[in-house]
């Protein structure tokens, strides 16, 4: 057990033991209960035995967090105000007259400046700090010094200081008023947990101000303080312990209802005395009344409080309205921001390939993903962050979510199409360019020297023609085999834009003097094509020659197999298929010349495939038909 702990747990026994001490005290006196009550007795110990309990858990479980040890101070001070009350010492009197005041003072408006995290909701909040602790002693002496209170220290001149202390109330107002601003500033950032204290104070409002009424005193009031370190404390260490939205909404719900209940009941009482006899029973009338008006009232309220808390779940058309709205505004952008808006959460994001299309909030440790289907396929996921207290979306939220994610599927799915046919077409300005400057290196390098020595040989026989016959008859010669050369390139570059041959002989004439160049003995080959083809766009033909091409090529020298079939079939696709019937060697690893098939397929919005099966090899191209 480390140093924190003891402490922690050695503080929390004093101020049960000082509470307990009290009690004796006022039992050994003999007070009455309404004696120990207006002594503040009661109070002092109910508040003392609350905050020294949960500081000592928060001190034990979070020993980092100054909102447990400031608990604890608090604690101590209520518990010797407690125990100095009864006993009939003037020192012992001071001493509890000035240990409480420090609780209003400094603690409490300071946990609530650092709740949850002990830390300050921002550095601008470090002077607000500095003035509420600078300035905590002028209440305390205020409050120490006032002759209403017992045990007081007589201060000289203390009412001629009234503007002073005027100042100082003003400075205590303030101070709690801080803490309030800052858990209001923390709940703007997505902080939940600020929602136990607004449920604390809930509670109080609902069972101890009525009682104040009833009894005729505020003492009762002072019962309702041990309720905010109690939520603290769950706020803290068991934040999830609940839906503390789903608690805040029914209770507020429930007190707006009964102020509603209250202001119609005591108008109706007020007006019915003037207008009906008593002994038609006002009360009674009054109560009736009540009833029949307020029975609608309860779900327009809580429909209200729940908007205020979980936003629009409850309006699933209104969430798919606003998505809409967005989606042709903003963009996904826009729709992130909306969902998350509209439903509260404190993190919505798109992905799809795992890549982040759109992102709004922060994300937290609890994420829901959603699904997001086109067409029987899974384009994408929605990601929901779970607010803080609940440890899972609801039913309702569900709801709301199935039904944005239809539009949400289909603008992924375009976005999608869209950021493929950009790539598309930087893929196709790559080719374009990689082909142009291709054929300048081939045209500078290779049949431009060719036909300037071509030039230069013919000059110089022309020179030589009347002086050196064997002279120029050699170098004709040159010329004749360097003409035959830049004849060989010129072929070559004409045969990379687009084979010869599909032009002499069609696509089946060129894939079978293509495979029979190709496919040599041992290697059998069987060619299974149609007598005819329809009239194919030149694209078409071209990409089916290159890949029949390529996958032969692989086959002859990779496959080890004893023969290949090339299939070619024409309906409302062309079909280019290579099988063979080699070894299996495990799958295929992806080549230069793979690559290149699968993106000739791509290019015109047709399918590749390609892979070992059970009876060998296989590659296989579904070109759309064009006519061009």
């Amino acid at each position: 057990m480390n140093v924190g702990r003891v402490l922690a747990s050695g503080l929390g026994a004093l101020v049960v033991a000082e509470a307990g001490a009290a009690v004796v005290v006022v039992l050994r006196l003999g007070w009455t209960w309404q004696q120990a009550l207006d002594a503040f007795v009661v109070t002092n110990s109910a508040m003392a035995l609350a905050f020294a309990v949960c500081g000592s858990v928060l001190a034990w479980h979070r020993p980092r967090n100054p909102i447990g040890w400031l608990f604890l101070a608090d604690g101590l001070g209520h518990a010797t105000t407690a125990l100095g009350m009864p006993v009939d010492d003037p020192l012992v009197a001071t001493i509890a007259a000035y240990a409480w005041p420090w609780s209003i003072g400094l603690f409490l408006p300071l946990a609530l400046v650092l709740f949850p995290d002990g830390r300050l909701p921002s550095r601008r909040w470090l002077p607000v700090v500095v003035a509420i602790v600078v300035t905590a002693p002028l209440f305390v002496v205020e409050v120490a010094a006032d002759p209403a209170v017992p045990g007081y220290l007589k201060l000289p001149g203390y009412a001629e200081l009234g503007p002073l202390w005027t100042v100082s109330e003003t400075r205590t107002l303030g101070a709690l008023l801080a803490g309030v601003v800052a858990l209001a500033v923390r709940y703007r950032r997505g902080e939940d947990s600020v929602l136990w204290l607004l449920l604390a104070a809930s509670v109080a409002a609902a069972f101890v101000v009525p009682w104040s009424f009833v009894a005729g005193t505020p003492v009762f009031v002072l019962l309702s303080i041990p309720l905010i370190p109690i939520a603290v404390t769950i706020a803290i260490v068991r934040h999830q312990l609940l839906d503390i939205r789903l608690v805040v909404s029914r209770v507020l719900a429930w007190l707006l209802l009964s102020a509603v209940v209250l202001g119609v009941y005591a108008a109706l009482v007020a007006v019915l005395d003037r207008f009906v006899s008593a002994q038609l029973g006002r009360s009674v009338v009054a109560t009736v009344v009540v009833a029949l008006l307020v029975a609608p009232v309860l779900p327009r309220l809580q429909r209200l409080v729940d908007r205020a808390l979980y936003g629009d779940r409850g309006d699933p058309a209104r969430v798919v309205s606003r998505v809409s709205e967005h989606l042709a505004g903003e963009g996904l952008a826009g729709v992130v921001e909306a969902v998350r808006v509209a439903l509260r959460v404190p993190h919505v994001a798109l992905t799809a390939a795992d890549v982040t299309l759109a992102s709004d909030g922060t994300r937290p440790s609890n994420v829901v993903e959603v699904p997001l289907v086109y067409d029987g396929a899974v384009v994408g996921e929605l990601h929901v962050g779970v607010r803080t207290g609940e440890s899972t979306l609801g039913a309702a939220d569900r709801n709301v979510l199935s039904l944005v994610a239809a539009p949400l599927a289909v603008a992924v799915h375009a976005t999608l199409l869209s950021t493929q046919l950009q790539a598309s077409r930087e893929r196709l300005v790559t080719a374009r360019e990689e082909e142009r400057r291709r054929l300048r290196r081939d045209l500078h390098d290779g049949l431009g020297p060719t036909l300037t020595g071509v030039a230069l040989s013919a000059d110089a026989a022309t020179n030589l023609l009347a002086t050196d016959p064997d002279r120029t008859r050699s170098l004709l010669t040159g010329v004749s085999a360097d003409v035959r050369t830049a004849i060989a390139d010129v072929r070559r570059l004409v045969e990379d834009l687009r084979p010869p041959a599909l032009d002499e002989l069609g696509l089946l004439g060129a894939l079978r003097q293509r495979a029979e160049t190709l496919v040599r003995t041992p290697l059998q080959l069987r060619l299974d094509v149609p007598d005819t083809v329809p009239s194919l766009s030149a694209a078409v033909e071209v990409a089916a020659y290159r890949i029949a091409t390529e996958a032969l090529t692989n086959v002859v020298r990779h496959a080890k197999a004893s023969s290949v079939v090339v299939r070619l079939r024409c309906c409302e696709e062309l079909e280019v298929e290579i099988t063979d019937d080699g070894p299996p060697n495990g799958p295929w690893r992806p080549g230069v010349g793979m690559q290149a098939m699968r993106e000739r397929a791509a290019e015109l919005g047709g399918a590749f495939e390609a892979g070992p099966t059970a009876e060998g090899g296989r590659v296989l191209a579904r070109l759309p038909v064009e006519v061009p």
